[in-house]
């Protein structure tokens, strides 16, 4: 469950004493947090008060053999603390060898002189602590750099890099306990200023599907200022929000058919402020073309399967908001592909029809340049090239990228 974290963590428990008293000391924090707890409710219903309970005697029975503290427990979130990292480690590895029926835990562990006041630590260290847990995901156990590097060898360990977490200024070496394969970092989608300021409005008519997409989003920046299960929820929120963003599932309530293309080409027409990001189960380039009719500020159409790129789909969603497009490459490759004959586009080469595609996605010259690994100039000269040979005519250069480009395509 996404709750708001304060800086202060102070609260009575057996094993902390209350000590009013000032002082720093060497000590290693231990943020635990369930994943997806939100969705467990939902399903576990009146379960869940049992699993979650049964999760606490876990986590409390790892402290107590490992020689920690307690310092908080609120809701599905503990914080504990060790004079030894290496206790934090193994305490964190008990956590993790203990689960309980669906519950899947993340772990964050970072080593610090967080100030300590009432039994409790406040500082840019507990944040930290719990910024580096939050970027994790369930079943994985994440390590600052200044834990890692206490530990001397004596756990396994693999170097994830630096990254960015949200309100911590300078990026953070972030180390995995084990050699297990997980998802890229929620922290990767934090980058600052990613989704700041951006509202966004989600419809569709699958609740889990909805409420992943919201926390991901959530934890990338973005707000999310209203959800919807159907067309109609969908203009509601729209009118009533303004958003920046409505995302919206193609196929919704009453017929699965496509309803949501036909509320999004609504927002499009009587909300020209809000962008439209649709999302689909499968490769329907005659829905894409159907939304890009007039223009393609502030569309994009994306495959469901893209929202699990995080770091992309987060900034998929920015560029739609800021007037831009995003368009699934698999559909930009279809439009593209099925072109022949006298069209003009047969006319560029290869490496021109590779940056063709891209900025059909809706990336600018330096994106496509770090992603086909060439210089800026070189990617210049290809846009060019390829204005000259479509016959495009000069005009506001952002807007031919895009919109006389998929302007030829629909042709």
């Amino acid at each position: 469950m996404r709750t708001r974290r304060s800086a202060t963590w102070a609260g009575p428990s057996s094993a902390t004493p209350s000590l009013r008293r000032l002082g720093r000391m060497s000590v290693t924090l231990l943020f635990t947090d369930i994943e997806g707890s939100t969705r467990l409710v939902q399903e576990l219903g009146d379960g869940y008060a049992g699993a979650l309970e049964q999760h606490r005697v876990a986590v409390r029975a790892a402290l107590a053999a490992h020689g920690g503290e307690e310092i908080d427990c609120r809701g599905d979130e503990f914080s504990l603390a060790f004079v030894d990292p290496a206790q934090a480690i193994a305490a964190a590895e008990a956590i993790q060898q203990a689960p309980v029926g669906a519950i899947r835990v993340r772990i964050g562990i970072h080593t610090g002189e967080p100030i300590r006041i009432d039994g409790g630590y406040v500082g840019l260290d507990v944040h930290r602590a719990a910024r580096i847990s939050a970027a994790g995901h369930g079943g994985q156990v994440l390590l600052s750099q200044a834990t890692a590097g206490l530990l001397g060898g004596a756990a396994s360990l693999r170097d994830l890099g630096e990254h960015h977490l949200r309100g911590v200024d300078q990026p953070e070496r972030i180390h995995q306990l084990g050699a297990a394969e997980f998802p890229p970092l929620r922290a990767d989608a934090a980058e600052v200023g990613l989704g700041a300021r951006t509202r966004i409005v989600l419809a569709d008519d699958s609740v889990l599907l909805r409420e992943g997409i919201a926390r991901l989003l959530e934890d990338a920046g973005f707000e999310i200022v209203g959800q919807a299960g159907n067309a109609d929820e969908l203009m509601l929120k729209v009118r009533s929000y303004s958003p920046d963003v409505a995302i919206v599932d193609i196929r919704m309530p009453p017929t699965h058919t496509d309803e949501g293309l036909v509320a999004a080409q609504e927002i499009r027409e009587k909300h020209p402020g809000t962008g439209v990001l649709v999302l689909s189960a499968h490769v329907e380039s005659g829905y894409a073309l159907e939304l890009l009719q007039g223009n393609a500020e502030g569309v994009g159409y994306l495959l469901k399967d893209r929202v699990s790129d995080v770091r992309e789909f987060a900034a998929a969603v920015k560029r739609v908001a800021d007037g831009g497009s995003a368009l699934d490459s698999e559909v930009v490759s279809r439009l593209v592909g099925r072109r022949r004959g006298e069209d003009p586009i047969s006319q560029l080469t290869p490496r021109e029809r590779e940056v063709l595609e891209l900025m059909a996605e809706g990336r600018s010259n330096q994106a496509i340049a770090e992603r086909m690994v060439v210089t800026l100039r070189a990617v210049e000269k290809h846009v060019t090239s390829i204005f000259s040979k479509l016959r495009l005519p000069s005009a506001q250069d952002d807007h031919r990228r895009v919109l006389a480009v998929l302007t030829y395509l629909r042709q």
